[in-house]
């Protein structure tokens, strides 16, 4: 066979593309799918709404292009020019709102000593956990597939970006986030897993329709960290802000699940958290944020500037999802 008889490439295999939400999602669906359009109408990415379902969703595409693709996109659109230029404006758009809403500071330990005050009493576990229907947590499922079933992998981008101890630190973690080497210990599969035991589809990205944006943000804010060298420490801020707020919130979805009825496999995701981020916590205190400010004390704005954007859209979801439901309505654009 000489160069030029190259075997026909499979079709990429990924989750279905979603549809446009407007003009600023329609225009990068276009660019993923390698169609020539006009560029959307003039000033619609810097008037955008830099938390809306339009620029979220047209974000969120341009970065699944880094894990999965989409079904039917040629894995080169990866890095088209096009594409990267439209993610660039909505980069700028949406972390520029983030920066005008958090308050610059560079104390970490006055950050991390917020976190462990915060006991997440009236948020959305506590509620499903007191109050919460076997529908309302089927939705939080929902909402949390779009993290949960790529869990790990938006940092794991940031392991080329460190040395050392802070990377052995991180590594660690990812380590026990990818189930210790076991694949159905990865914590991706054990959510999956949860899915089911709901009666739900645990294909990867396929509710991506139905999705709104203030989950999409909580997913895009990891992924535009973790692939800029830039923010690496923004990234270890929102690693960390997860890991240290994570096992109370656990323990309590534990019971809600328990409250759906649930069975204990179902269970088995929350639980593993309890134990794992517990741990977790001291690694990322002492092992990564420890070192790296150490070697990098310049960074210490970033990292606080992560932990609090990761806790703001925390906030912004918990408000939608509690909203919603208080209201009587379904949180989610679609039924499932």
């Amino acid at each position: 066979m000489t160069v030029t008889e190259l075997p026909a490439r499979p079709e990429a295999v990924g989750p279905p593309l979603p549809a446009a939400r407007g003009p600023i999602s329609a225009r990068m669906l276009d660019l993923i799918c390698g169609r020539a359009t006009a560029n959307p109408p003039s000033g619609a990415v810097g008037d955008a709404d830099p938390y809306g379902d339009d620029l979220q969703l047209a974000l969120y595409m341009a970065y699944e292009l880094h894990y999965r693709g989409f079904a039917g996109v040629d894995d080169d659109r990866e890095w088209d020019a096009d594409v990267l230029a439209l993610r660039t404006a909505l980069e700028r758009r949406f972390s520029g709102a983030l920066r005008d809403r958090i308050t610059p500071s560079a104390d970490v330990d006055a950050a991390i000593a917020d976190l462990l005050a915060v006991d997440g009493e009236g948020g959305v576990s506590d509620f499903l956990a007191r109050n919460g229907t076997r529908a309302q947590v089927r939705e939080m499922l929902v909402h949390r597939s779009m993290y949960h079933l790529k869990e790990a992998d938006p940092q794991a981008f940031v392991l080329p970006r460190l040395s050392g101890a802070t990377k052995a630190g991180v590594a660690a973690v990812e380590f026990d986030e990818y189930g210790g080497g076991r694949a159905a210990r990865m914590h991706a599969e054990l959510f999956a897993s949860l899915m089911r035991a709901f009666d739900l589809d645990a294909r990867y990205g396929v509710y991506i329709d139905v999705v709104p944006a203030p989950m999409l943000a909580v997913v895009n804010f990891m992924s535009l960290c973790g692939l800029h060298r830039a923010r690496r420490g923004a990234l270890l801020g929102q690693l960390a802000a997860v890991e240290i707020t994570s096992p109370p919130g656990s323990m309590r979805m534990v019971a809600a699940i328990r409250r759906a009825g649930g069975c204990e496999i179902a269970e088995e995701f929350y639980a593993e958290h309890v134990v794992a981020d517990s741990v977790h916590e001291q690694v990322m205190r002492a092992d990564v944020l420890g070192t790296l400010l150490e070697h990098e004390p310049h960074l210490a704005e970033d990292v606080v500037f992560g932990i609090c954007a990761a806790g703001y859209l925390d906030t912004r979801l918990d408000e939608h999802l509690l909203s919603s439901w208080t209201a009587g309505r379904s949180s989610l654009l679609g039924p499932i």
